[in-house]
């Protein structure tokens, strides 16, 4: 059978059928967990910052960190620069 056999064919040809969808769940493509994707959203208003959210969010401001680095691809290199109405993901801890 060579290469390109399979296109003259003739036999019984079924559909493809679709990829199966991924599991809700906290983990990527690679089985790497992803804490992100578990989490809650917020919507950043006057007034707020990354400290600020995780003191309402966390009881502690200092846990800002893990508010950025959740969403780093929003945010930007400077997390000291939220935009009113950005819509963060807050991993749960």
């Amino acid at each position: 059978m060579g290469l390109l056999d399979f296109l003259s064919d003739k036999g019984e040809q079924k559909p493809v059928e679709p990829a199966a969808k991924p599991a809700a769940g906290g983990t990527d493509f690679f089985g790497n967990s992803n804490p992100a994707a578990t989490g809650e959203t917020y919507t950043v208003v006057s007034g707020d910052s990354l400290s600020k959210i995780a003191k309402k969010q966390y009881g502690d401001a200092a846990k800002w960190h893990q508010i950025y680095e959740a969403n780093k691809a929003i945010i930007g290199s400077n997390p000291d620069h939220i935009e009113v109405g950005q819509v963060l993901t807050i991993p749960s801890l």
